[in-house]
Order: C-alpha cells, then sequence, then structure tokens
C-alpha cells in the first residue's frame, strides 16, 4: 500500500509540471525525496541508497558525452547549412496530391539523420505542415503523418537520443539493435505508407469532384483542425518559397551535404557512435569556416548556446541545439538513473514486477513489455522516463546473455519509444504537434506508431501458439521425451511468498 501511494503521489507531481508547463526536472528531484523517504520508512539505510543512486548515475555518464555530442552537432548542422540543404531541395517534390504520404517519408528522411523528434518537427515537420495546409490538405491526418515520421528516425537513427539510451541501458551492440529495427519496422512502415497515400487518393478525388475538401475536412474535425489551418495558413505563403528562403541566409553549395553523407556512409561501416558524431562535427566546422564564412568567435558560442539566425523567418525554422538545449534530456536520464539505484536497494517495485513477470509468462515478454511501457508512458509523462521504467520493470522477463539483452533492447524500441508520444498528455507527443501546430486528433493518425507495437505483439502471440502447437504435438508422439515446467524463480517467489534477503 506504501507503494501504491508513493507512486502515486510522484504522478501526481509530474501531472501537475506537465499541465502547468513547467520544467519536469523539478518533478523529477521531488521524486527522488519521495522514494529516498519510502525507503527511510522501510529501514533502509540513506548512506546505501545515495551510493545505490551514484552508482547508478555513474553508469549513465558514457550515454550523457553523447548527449554533448549530439546537441554539438546539431546546432553545427543548423549553422553550415547542411538541414537548409536537404529541406530546400526535399521539400521541392512536394505537390497537393502527395503532400500527406511524402510528408511523412521527408520527416522519416529527416529524423534518422537528426535523431530527433523535436528538431525533425520544428525543421522539416513545420515546412511540410505550412505547405500542406496552403494546399488544402486534412490537418490531422497531416498532423499525423508527420508526427509518425519524426518518430521513425528518433527510434532507430545511430545519433538518436533515445536508441543511445537503450543501448546503455541493455549493454547492446547499437548497429545490430538498429539492423533489427529495420526488419520488425518494416511491415508498419510501408502499412503506414498505403494508409497516407489512400488518405491522398482520397483527399484528390474529393478535390476533384468540386467538394472542396479542405473546408470539408475542417467542418469534419470541427474546433481543433479549424484552428490549425488558421494558425498555420497565416503564415503560410511567407515561406512557401523555402530555397529562396534559405538562399538568403545560407551558401547552399553541395559540400553543406557532407556531415550528412558521413553519418550515413560511417553508420553503415559500424563505426562507433561516438566517431561517427565527432567527424560529422569536424566536417560542419570545416564548411561554417570554409563556406558559410562564419567567425571563430560565433562558430565557439553556439557550441554552447545553438545556432540563432537573424533573419526572423529562417530562425523559426532553424534555431536551436548546442550543448544547453540537451541540459533537459541529460538531467532526466542522471535523476532516472538515480531512482534504478534507489528502486534496487529499497525493492520497492519488487511485487509489481513480480505481477509483469507473470504477466510475461501467460503473453509473452514483448507483450508484457508493450503493456508495461503503455502504463509508464501514461505515468512519466516524458519518452526518456518511460524508457527507463519500463527497462527497470521489465528486467526479469529476459535473461543476461546478449541474445536476451539484444530481445529486450528491440523490445523496448518497439513499445517505449513510440508508444510515449500517443500519450495525449506526453510531452513526447504534444511538443511536436505544438511546433506544427496540429490538432491533438493527429495522434489517432499517426499510423506508425501504433502499428509497429501490435504487429509485435501479434507476430509474438503467433510465434507463441505456433511452438505451443509444436510442443504438444512432440509430446503425444514422444510422451517419454515430454519435460514438466519448471517455474522461474521470480513466478516460485510470487506462488509462495516474497522474502527479502538482508542486506540486498
Amino acid at each position: 500500500m506504501l507503494e501504491a501511494g508513493t507512486m502515486l503521489l510522484f504522478c501526481a507531481v509530474l501531472f501537475a509540471s506537465v499541465a502547468l508547463g513547467w520544467s519536469i526536472i523539478p518533478a523529477l528531484f521531488v521524486g527522488v525525496l519521495l522514494f529516498m523517504g519510502y525507503g527511510l520508512v522501510r529501514r533502509c539505510s540513506l548512506r546505501a541508497m545515495a551510493s545505490r543512486a551514484a552508482g547508478s548515475v555513474r553508469s549513465a555518464g558514457t550515454v550523457v558525452v553523447a548527449f554533448v555530442l549530439i546537441g554539438v552537432l546539431t546546432s553545427l548542422w543548423r549553422a553550415s547549412g547542411t538541414i537548409a540543404f536537404i529541406v530546400a531541395h526535399s521539400t521541392a517534390v512536394i505537390h497537393a496530391a502527395t503532400v500527406i504520404p511524402l510528408s511523412f517519408l521527408l520527416c522519416s528522411a529527416m529524423s534518422v539523420l537528426v535523431g530527433s523528434s523535436f528538431a525533425s518537427a520544428a525543421t522539416m515537420g513545420t515546412i511540410c505542415m505550412s505547405l500542406g495546409l496552403s494546399m488544402q490538405a486534412n490537418p490531422v491526418m497531416l498532423g499525423g503523418a508527420i508526427l509518425a515520421g519524426v518518430y521513425v528516425g528518433d527510434r532507430c537513427s545511430p545519433v538518436s537520443t533515445s536508441a543511445l539510451l537503450v543501448k546503455q541501458l541493455t549493454h547492446t551492440n547499437l548497429f545490430n539493435t538498429i539492423a533489427r529495427m529495420l526488419r520488425t519496422g518494416a511491415v508498419p512502415f510501408v502499412l503506414s505508407c498505403v494508409v497516407y497515400v489512400a488518405a491522398a487518393v482520397v483527399e484528390w478525388l474529393c478535390a476533384s469532384g468540386g467538394s472542396g475538401f479542405g473546408a470539408a475536412s475542417a467542418a469534419a474535425t470541427a474546433g481543433s483542425a479549424g484552428s490549425a489551418r488558421a494558425a498555420v495558413s497565416t503564415n503560410a505563403s511567407s515561406i512557401t518559397d523555402i530555397g529562396g528562403l534559405f538562399s538568403s541566409a545560407f551558401d547552399l553549395h553541395w559540400l553543406t551535404l557532407v556531415p550528412a553523407l558521413l553519418v550515413i556512409v560511417l553508420a553503415l561501416l559500424r563505426v562507433d557512435v561516438r566517431l561517427l558524431m565527432l567527424a560529422s562535427i569536424a566536417a560542419s566546422v570545416a564548411v561554417c569556416v570554409g563556406v558559410q564564412h562564419m567567425e571563430w568567435a560565433e562558430l565557439l558560442r553556439l557550441l554552447i548556446f545553438g545556432y540563432h539566425a537573424q533573419n526572423p523567418q529562417v530562425a523559426a525554422l532553424l534555431d536551436g541545439g548546442g550543448i544547453l538545449s540537451m541540459l533537459t534530456v541529460m538531467a532526466t536520464v542522471c535523476i532516472s538513473s538515480a531512482y534504478a539505484g534507489i528502486f534496487a536497494e529499497t525493492r520497492m517495485l519488487a511485487r509489481l514486477q513480480q505481477v509483469i513477470e507473470m504477466l510475461g509468462h501467460r503473453i509473452g515478454a514483448c507483450g508484457a513489455t508493450t503493456i508495461t511501457a503503455t502504463c509508464a508512458a501514461a505515468l512519466a509523462c516524458n519518452q526518456t522516463l518511460t524508457i527507463m521504467l519500463t527497462h527497470q520493470l521489465c528486467g526479469g522477463l529476459y535473461g543476461d546473455d546478449e541474445s536476451e539483452r539484444s530481445a529486450q533492447a528491440i523490445d523496448l524500441e518497439d513499445s517505449a519509444v513510440v508508444i510515449a508520444p500517443l500519450i495525449p498528455w506526453s510531452i513526447a507527443g504534444a511538443v511536436p504537434l505544438a511546433t506544427i501546430n496540429a490538432p491533438t486528433l493527429s495522434l489517432a493518425a499517426a499510423t506508425f506508431l501504433y502499428l509497429l507495437p501490435l504487429s509485435r505483439m501479434l507476430a509474438s502471440a503467433v510465434r507463441r501458439r505456433s511452438g505451443f502447437r509444436t510442443r504438444h504435438r512432440s509430446q503425444n508422439q514422444n510422451p517419454g521425451l515430454a519435460i514438466p515446467h519448471r517455474p522461474k524463480p521470480m513466478l516460485h517467489m510470487f506462488a509462495h511468498g516474497f522474502h527479502p534477503k538482508s542486506g540486498d
């Protein structure tokens, strides 16, 4: 009962922070106090809890360094004109009949390159939304396509913070996990493309029939969709000429594409992600100085504070990046890592972990992880804490060998990473939608985000059923070879009572 009360109080603090628009960092610090207070009530040593928490934070040091490099890289890509070059040449292919599927594909490509859903939404997503609404596209479908697209790369980019976090938590090889993510995500990706192509065809048929699809869709989505159209269409015409806008602020020479090409080539060669980012950073610095003629003092400033354009229209699309932009996610990872140490010392989540293992025994590790991730996302209100809580709670479903760790890594990527943005009150989805001025209803149109976990659960259920039939036939044909069921240790504890060891 005390465990449930402590968690509910923590969730209430998180919800209040999100509802009021405050930073979640103070709420996370309150969580540390609450969980340590729980440990003191349970007669756990304050020194032992602090030691465990500090050890967990130290183990997150590697991923924090990677986050610093990502902040520097994204700032330099903005300043060097790399993102401007990609956006200017990509959006030239957008047409009214294909704007919805192309928005999904372009945002997917951008997010794979930059590894950030927020940065992709602020650049490619904002432009696709503005162009789409100026072409009378359905704001709900358009917003859903953009939201789904920006999380394609947030999940499987080699420079994605979520992918690096999962790698650190599960101690797996990043590129092996990415290869598996490409396989598990292929069918949901193709199905999402089919859905968006079908939506574009319906729009085209309605428009060609003279029904005015833009007006019809606005009426159908009443209120939120209509306000989204009005909010963005006011400045849609001002950024229609994307190439001209960026050409006025950057020299869009083909050399500006080199930093992005380096990331792709080195990722294919499976170069360590930190070396990959350092190589792209070095190339970006060369482009900033040699092509954009940037002063060294300005270059050093933007590494810390991020890129800030002088042109207000360019600034609205490209400002951001820098080490300071990563402080929130780094603080979230460090504080959440401290939770892991406190939970381990106090065994606060032991009963819940036992229930999850029982669930995993019935529906499989993948299904149990997906359900746990959904509940964690609803409580955590952000992607990073959702990933870390799901990893902590589902640890007993997997072994400690390499194949089991790889299985947990892919299950986390296909559940916690993509489910978090589907929660309406989570900042993982709310921030990108607010950035592009899309209605909240767009969550229902982000097909990739829910087709992926659903397809994984379905595939897992089919494999389990097929395996059960195979074992059943084998035992019927060879009854002497049947092996009696041996419950897992955790299941045994759940059935016969939980007795923690002293000093555990």
